[in-house]
């Protein structure tokens, strides 16, 4: 049914949560909430920066968003801090079904993400995975976020497919929704059985993890 499925990488096969351990360690009581306000404003920034034409890296928002959390909490940091909790990114653990699944899909399969090249290239090489996809995709090359169309965009270009033989695949609902009403066929991984977006689009799929996901594929 689909040529090729573009994943989401935050989040949908890379587990964000996981900084909270390296945040606990160094604010014993904070990990978890940190983590949380963190990943919050991150995406915030990323939707407000290109609505007032401010765009930067997602390497400045990423550490821009932890700032926030530490400022929010109350806690103390400097600059070195800030670089190192956000470099965890760097080597976020997959989540645990993701490389079998990706073992028995056929497709094409490549990376569509905020991140910037250097940050997937390297979190997807320290994960083992750099074989498996046939390109890993950035915002940073439009210089926009998801749900720009412009981001969506570089799939159909890298592929040259329609958009209706594209799967996108995302565990976060508002990209499942800036996906779909782009005009591709989504998957969404519902890991935290949320309720969808109330933006007048759906998911096609909705599965709890990819081994769900391959389910759907080979039914």
């Amino acid at each position: 049914m689909y040529q090729a499925i573009v994943f989401d990488a935050y989040g949908t096969l890379f587990d964000v949560q996981a900084v909270a351990a390296a945040i606990e360690k160094e604010y014993p009581g904070n990990g978890a909430i940190v983590s949380r306000i963190w990943r919050q404003k991150q995406l915030e920034y990323t939707w407000l920066r290109p609505l007032m034409n401010r765009y930067v890296s997602f390497e400045k928002v990423n550490q821009d968003g932890l700032r926030y959390a530490f400022k929010r909490i109350g806690l103390q940091f400097d600059d070195e801090t800030v670089t190192r909790l956000a470099n965890t990114y760097l080597t976020l653990p997959l989540h645990p079904e993701v490389p079998q699944a990706l073992a028995q899909l056929q497709q094409r399969c490549l990376i569509l993400s905020n991140g910037t090249p250097k940050m997937l290239t390297t979190v997807v090489e320290n994960a083992s995975l750099a074989s498996r996809f046939e390109g890993i995709l950035s915002a940073d090359a439009v210089k926009t976020y998801k749900p720009d169309t412009a981001v969506y965009t570089l799939a159909l270009s890298h592929t040259h497919l329609e958009k209706a033989q594209i799967l996108f695949v995302s565990s976060n609902a508002w990209d499942v929704a800036g996906a779909k009403s782009f005009g591709f066929p989504v998957a969404w991984i519902n890991r935290q059985q949320s309720v969808p977006e109330q933006l007048d689009v759906l998911p096609d799929h909705e599965v709890s993890d990819m081994t769900g996901l391959v389910r759907v594929l080979n039914a």
